[in-house]
């Protein structure tokens, strides 16, 4: 059996969800793995949980008896939950996401699509993920951006500057290369932005 499948399937019989597996030349095994996620009912605003210590503890021990039964050479086991830089991978981590900034990588340069708006081969975006509509009816997905440049605490802005257009790029699944949560933190008070849990993790030598 592959490592992925035995991976995927120890987690997800414990009732996680497998973000991300990496494998160094150093011999550490990195595992990252998420609670189960389902779009809250109509109406309501259901609130993420967050991977703990135990639940990552919890992975590694069974990960621990999996790996050696099946034999699978490594120097190191880490178990975490995702950081702020979250990969987006399936149809539902991207329903999960909509409304949050995301970085995407296409697998081509924007080429003829860019319509002069942005340079042809330009394949890194940053922007708003939203739902769209495309012209054949068919739903996608989409990320609105604008080049403005960021105001600075207590900076004035002139009321004469136009403002900057705001862009859109729409995408499939398909088209992408990469695509994850954009690391984006503030240090307003002690809170931050976004908190995707960055810290939990569980690993044994």
């Amino acid at each position: 059996m592959a490592l992925k499948e035995i991976i995927e399937q120890t987690v997800a019989g414990l009732g996680y969800d497998l973000v991300e597996t990496e494998r160094s030349a150093a011999g550490l095994l990195r595992i990252t793995i998420d609670l189960p996620w389902s779009p809250p009912a109509d109406g309501a605003t259901g609130a993420d949980q967050f991977v703990t210590v135990e639940d990552c503890e919890k992975v590694t021990r069974q990960l621990l008896f999996a790996l050696e039964v099946d034999g699978i050479d490594y120097k190191r086991l880490e178990v975490s939950s995702p950081g702020i830089d979250r990969p987006l991978r399936h149809e539902k981590d991207f329903e999960r996401f909509v409304g949050h900034e995301i970085d995407v990588t296409l697998k081509a340069p924007i080429g003829v699509a860019a319509a002069g708006q942005v340079n042809a081969t330009r394949k890194k975006f940053r922007g708003t993920l939203e739902r769209a509509q495309g012209n054949d009816g068919v739903a996608g997905w989409q990320i609105v951006w604008s080049d403005a440049p960021a105001v600075k605490p207590g900076q004035k802005v002139s009321k004469k500057r136009l403002p900057a257009p705001v862009q859109a790029l729409g995408f499939t699944l398909d088209e992408l290369k990469e695509a994850r949560l954009a690391p984006i933190v503030s240090f307003k008070g002690r809170g931050a932005s976004r908190v995707a849990d960055g810290g939990t993790e569980s690993n044994l030598d």
